[in-house]
Formats: C-alpha cells, structure tokens, sequence
C-alpha cells in the first residue's frame, strides 16, 4: 500500500468529504440511544494519572473504535468502561449505572476480549468457548443445549470449530486468537469490547473479523475496539482519538473533521486517503 500510485489516491482535504463537527456530533448523540458513557472517568496506576477526567457517550448499534499513540490511555479507557479497573467519576451501560448491575448481569450484557488474553493450555479450544457461557449457567451447572448451540455457532464464526477438540496450547497465536474471539462471542452479549483484537490474525482472518463486527452491529450490538491498525479502525462507524490520557476527537470515519484530528494526534506522520472506495492511512513520508 505505500507504493500506491498518486493517481489512485485522494488526500482527505477540505471539502472531499462531508465535514463533521462536535457540536453536531453531540446533538446526533441525544437523539441515538447510549450504550456506553462515561461522566468524569479519571484512573490512577502506580501515582500516575493515566485518564484524565473523560466525558464520552458512545452510540448504540454501532463500531466505535478507540485510536490514538503509544501511552495515551485507550486500553485503560476500555477497562475503565467495562469496570475491569476502580475509577474516579461514573460509567453508564445502556442508562444504568455500571455499579447497579450485579457481576452476573454485567458479564452476560458486555464481552471482554483482552490484550494477550491467557488461558488454561490444557483446555481444549471448546472448552475454552464454553466459558463464555458461565454467566448464562446456574451454579456448578451443566452446560445446556443452547450453550452448545451457542459454542458452535461462534467458533463456526470465526473458523476455529474444527480443533475444537485441540488444546489452547497447541495452537498457533492467531488460531488462539480466533478461539479467544469465539469466547467473546458465545456470550452473545449486545456490548462487544475488544482491545487489539487483531494481534496475530493475518491479512484473510482479519477480513474475516472486520465481517463478524458488522454483523454484530448489524444484529443491533454496539462494538467498541482500541486499534493500532488505522486503516482498520477506518472502517469503523466512529473513532475516538486519545492523547496524554484525555479524548481529542470524537466524529464519523469518513467525516473529513475526523481524517484531519487523526493526523494531528499522529504528529502529521500519516496521511488518510480514499481508495477504491475505503479509507486508508499511508506514512507521510513528507515529514522527518
């Protein structure tokens, strides 16, 4: 992609897009409904104030992806919002106070993916999934036949049901990835959070993973992702950039206000422009 031709190429400038700007972005917000917001959130790790005080309402039914540098919060963010980390300041799911849903209610209505998520290695890639269900599952109860439906149809989804009878630990990174997807999955959960969740997937399972967030959305889920792949996160329905802790920017992918944050909050090293369709990010090899 960095040698594609000029002539296929448009700069993201000016008027090549609809312009978007925050106030219509926010009156946008009131009339969709939240599925995820956070009033205030400031988290501290290890003396060090990581967020700093963040304000943001994410759309339901919708891909978010969260965007920034190295250091500029997103993962905390993410963790802050799905309750994995204390935070100063509040969170909302779907209207609700995060700290008014029991862990049962929590676990069953948003679905983790992490960061270089472990697992037992001796568990075969089935049994792995079938964790997913737990919060669906009575105390020390046995699996149901919906629980297995819901197994096979999510490691169907991201190709992994035939070594499903292998354990984690003899797989490959992205073949583990994809079983550790189907967890996900298997929750059936209508809020999908998922930090990087394209380590290890090559270019074709990548695709294939850009599918399954549409058809998430498409079934009436909301979706949010930290990304460093930005030409990934372009496909997103929305991007929210971090920098130093705090949010920068919150717009539409394809609004042109958004494309010019996104190069700024990289130092102007990347360039976005329109191919074949799509948005893409290439190096500015302009800059030292």
């Amino acid at each position: 992609m960095a040698h594609a031709s000029a002539a296929g190429l448009t700069a993201a400038r000016g008027d090549d897009v609809t312009p978007g700007a925050m106030p219509a972005g926010v009156q946008e917000h009131r009339r969709t409904p939240i599925a995820l917001l956070a009033d205030g959130v400031r988290v501290t790790l290890g003396g060090v104030e990581v967020l700093r005080g963040i304000d943001l309402a994410l759309p339901a039914g919708r891909w978010t992806a969260i965007v920034g540098p190295n250091g500029a919060g997103k993962t905390t963010l993410l963790k802050a919002l799905a309750e994995l980390l204390p935070h100063e300041g509040r969170v909302q799911l779907l209207g609700r106070e995060a700290s008014a849903w029991t862990h049962r209610e929590r676990a069953r209505t948003l679905a983790w993916l992490g960061q270089n998520q472990g697992g037992a290695e001796d568990l075969l890639a089935q049994d792995v999934v079938m964790l997913g269900r737990l919060p669906h599952q009575p105390w020390l109860g046995a699996p149901s036949a919906n629980d297995r439906a819901a197994v096979e149809a999510a490691m169907r989804e991201t190709q992994c049901w035939d070594w499903r009878d292998r354990p984690l630990g003899s797989l490959s990174g992205g073949e583990r990835q994809r079983v550790l997807l189907a967890r996900a999955l298997a929750v059936q959960a209508p809020l999908l959070l998922m930090d990087e969740p394209l380590a290890n997937l090559d270019p074709p399972h990548q695709a294939d993973w850009l599918r399954i967030v549409r058809r998430h959305v498409e079934r009436g889920g909301t979706a949010l992702t930290v990304l460093h792949e930005i030409t990934m996160a372009l496909h997103a329905d929305e991007m929210v950039l971090m920098e130093a802790g705090r949010v920068v920017h919150q717009g539409r992918c394809a609004q042109g206000a958004t494309h010019r944050a996104l190069e700024a909050v990289f130092q102007r090293r990347i360039r976005v422009h329109s191919l074949a369709g799509q948005w893409v990010s290439l190096p500015n090899e302009e800059v030292p």
